[in-house]
């Protein structure tokens, strides 16, 4: 006879008590109840678990973005300068930074400084690279030519004008311009030539892997640098040919920078 028997049983010849009844049978439920839950909730606590755990791993995976381990590859072999920073960023997308120093304006304003970022999409369908240039402690109120240039100091070699940066009262400025830096070359048509490129492998013309920013006036210039006796320079386009000021600032570095 089960126990629940036995209570609504009870003993030959006693009467049997509802009230007792409903507390014995309520607490044997009870008791029923809680062991069914601690055998099944082990089982959902571990399946919670596992999924969270899951969950976790795909949330933290780190994909390799092949462009990124090539560029860095060539930083450790020298191939690119050693102030040039890749930049972690999931593919296709390439992003790199490297910093600007004063050069005609170190002896005015030693802390001087620029930073350049390229950011370069999928390489087989983006038709421009995005860079940003900003500046700080920089002459104020002046606007200054910025090209891609063959080497970051004299004689500079071939150039190209890529855009202007005006600084504001404090020395700050920045500007954005698109166009091909990863593989910025410049040509001449009478003698084209060919150059090797690391990232590319053979290219046109000559490799452009620096940048540098000039005074856009020489007026400005020799104001800004108490030099009258400064001559102009062909960073700028406009008449009189020679109108532009000297270098400002530059990457300073042997080995390229993008």
């Amino acid at each position: 006879m089960s126990l629940l028997q036995l209570i609504r049983v009870g003993r030959p010849g006693l009467k049997m008590r509802p009230a007792l009844f409903t507390v014995v049978g309520s607490s044997l439920l009870l008791v029923m109840l809680l062991i069914t839950v601690q055998a099944i909730a082990p089982v959902g606590v571990a399946h919670a678990s596992f999924r969270a755990t899951k969950v976790a791993r795909d949330a933290n995976q780190v994909l390799i973005n092949p462009n990124v381990e090539r560029l860095r590859a060539m930083a450790r072999d020298g191939r690119l300068a050693p102030t040039v920073k890749v930049l972690d960023s999931l593919p296709p997308t390439t992003i790199l930074q490297f910093p600007l120093v004063p050069s005609g304006i170190k002896a005015l304003f030693p802390d001087a400084k620029g930073l350049v970022t390229i950011v370069r999409g999928d390489r087989t369908s983006s038709t421009s690279d995005t860079v940003t240039l900003d500046v700080q402690n920089m002459p104020p109120n002046i606007t200054f030519t910025v090209f891609f240039i063959e080497l970051a100091s004299k004689p500079f070699g071939n150039v190209q004008y890529v855009a202007d940066l005006t600084t504001r009262g404090d020395g700050s400025g920045e500007t954005v311009f698109q166009l091909i830096s990863f593989v910025a070359f410049a040509v001449d048509a009478r003698h084209p030539g060919s150059s090797q490129d690391d990232r590319e492998g053979l290219t046109s013309g000559t490799n452009l892997e620096h940048l540098g920013m000039w005074f856009g006036s020489l007026q400005d210039a020799q104001k800004v640098l108490n030099n009258d006796a400064l001559t102009g320079t062909i960073f700028d386009g406009g008449n009189p040919p020679l109108h532009a000021g000297p270098q400002a600032m530059t990457d300073g570095q042997t080995a390229p920078v993008f």
